[in-house]
């Protein structure tokens, strides 16, 4: 088990993957230590100085102009995580849960946030022993930061709340007890230094940009099983027709789609059977690459946000100040994540379309339905039905949550992002998509041996081999929602991309 090194500068999306999905441990390094605890000691001295300062001896939102003494801080902190605690709905997966622990973590030790190393500790020693509290997937408005779901985190580091605890849902008291870890009592400025940033929606984002960046690569291997069931023309993938709308993606989609069916039987070039191909062949190096680069853009905003001190007021111990602003807000990321949302149903809409073109005897030239004996047997039908269903629901997804404001706290925060809102719908469509992307390798497959396989390319030998090791060829009706579960499995475990990368070399 590896050791992620924190100091609020460095953080990369492969670390987050590290310490979400294996469990990868997480140590505080020194200087992140010395810079918490001389952003702390700044926060003691105004306490003790009685100085008015939002959030530290003010109330919150609305009553910012509340003045809170010296002996009431305690009870402040204490009473904005039980009273924020306000998140519904189904609670978030583990590999979310700790992904979100870590980016506060990560956030907390820059040392401009006033935290305890203490508290700060028992947040790491949480994640480390696998202390994950249950946190409701809805109720943040994504400013100021995600509230609610961060206030469910915290109410676990207090002995509150429930937690997942070696398998078991149970109490964050009993939780805390079994790992070893004491339970905190905040102090001035805590409460707000933990729950007032844009963790939750980044560590959503995170997640999906890190599978959609996978899903990118089997769309073109999915694309190019279709291309060879279709006998399609691979002279549109020629580079030169790239460098001269040199978007990088584009390049990298035709590159690979070359790479990919490099010595296939089952292609065609301009001329030999038709002309040009349709566009869900011909233009997928300018799909899939629009959706790439796309992909690309959001992920450096979210390298940036994983290293950034989101939260308000601002601590900067060198200059002894204390900065009320605005790096809560989730704008930069709700217009990123809404950006990826399109991006990913851009892929299902294509994949979609290329599968209608397997099914549909006057598109491709294949037996209706890919079944040899169409009447008794369905084939394929029902597939592409339920592909378009995901595709619609999709274009109802990739409505951009950005666009919409509902003004909080006496209308004090008047304008908010709903970037949480828009890091689940791109979570939501990109598990849409690899649905429709597991019906199309199926079909495709389908649609090879119908054609009598006279040779797939070197990568889509490798691809098509993987599949028929798990799905038969399919001569009967069978049920097909266990034989799209088998493909989608064999998606998500990433197995056909990376058997791909060992034979030809990394796909971009």
């Amino acid at each position: 088990m590896g050791i992620i090194h924190i100091n609020g500068s460095n953080l990369s999306i492969e670390d987050i993957i590290n310490v979400a999905r294996k469990n990868h441990i997480v140590e505080l390094s020194k200087e992140a230590q010395e810079n918490v605890i001389k952003s702390r000691k700044i926060v003691d001295k105004f306490v003790d100085e009685e100085k008015i300062v939002y959030g530290i001896t003010t109330g919150f939102g609305k009553f910012s102009d509340v003045v809170i003494s010296k002996e009431e801080t305690k009870i402040l902190q204490k009473n904005l995580i039980i009273s924020h605690a306000c998140g519904v709905g189904k609670h978030f997966s583990e590999d979310v849960v700790r992904a979100i622990m870590l980016l506060r973590i990560n956030a907390l030790s820059k040392g401009n946030s006033g935290i305890r190393l203490e508290t700060l500790n028992t947040l790491i020693e949480m994640l480390n022993k696998g202390v994950h509290p249950i946190i409701p997937e809805k109720g943040s408005l994504g400013a100021s930061g995600d509230l609610a779901p961060l206030s469910h985190m915290v109410l676990v580091m207090l002995g509150e709340g429930e937690a997942i605890y070696k398998g078991e849902r149970i109490s964050g008291k009993d939780a805390l007890s079994k790992a070893g870890i004491s339970p905190v009592e905040l102090t001035s400025k805590e409460g707000l230094a933990l729950i007032n940033g844009t963790q939750v929606m980044t560590a959503v984002g995170a997640l999906t940009i890190y599978d959609s960046i996978n899903l990118l690569k089997m769309a073109d291997i999915s694309a190019a099983l279709t291309i060879e069931a279709l006998n399609g023309i691979i002279t549109a993938f020629d580079e030169k027709v790239h460098s001269v709308r040199p978007h990088t993606g584009q390049i990298n989609t035709a590159k690979n789609l070359l790479n990919i069916l490099k010595q296939s039987n089952m292609t065609t070039k301009q001329g030999e059977i038709r002309v040009q191909d349709a566009y869900t062949l011909r233009c997928t190096p300018q799909i899939h690459g629009a959706s790439k680069d796309a992909i690309d853009y959001v992920k450096k905003k979210i390298d940036i946000e994983i290293n950034s001190a989101t939260d308000n007021p601002l601590i900067f111990p060198d200059k002894e100040e204390v900065i009320s602003g605005g790096n809560f807000h989730g704008q930069p990321m709700a217009l990123s994540f809404d950006f990826l949302g399109i991006a990913l149903a851009e892929i299902a809409n294509v994949s979609e379309r290329r599968l209608e073109r397997l099914v549909n005897p006057a598109l491709g030239g294949l037996p209706a339905f890919l079944t040899q004996k169409g009447g008794l047997n369905s084939g394929f039908m029902i597939v592409q039905y339920s592909a378009a269903s995901l595709v619609s629901e999709n274009k109802v997804l990739a409505h951009p949550a950005s666009v919409d404001s509902i003004p909080s706290s006496a209308n004090q925060e008047d304008h908010v992002s709903m970037g949480t809102i828009a890091a689940r719908k791109a979570r939501e469509i990109l598990e849409n998509t690899r649905k429709v992307l597991a019906m199309e390798i199926l079909a495709a497959a389908q649609g090879i041996d119908l054609q009598e396989n006279k040779g797939l390319g070197k990568g889509t030998k490798i691809a098509y081999e993987i599949i028929r090791n798990h799905i038969e060829k399919i001569v009967d009706d069978v049920i097909m929602y266990k034989e799209i579960e088998k493909c989608e499995e064999l998606i998500k475990s990433n197995i056909i991309v990376e058997s791909i990368e060992k034979e030809i070399g990394n796909l971009c």
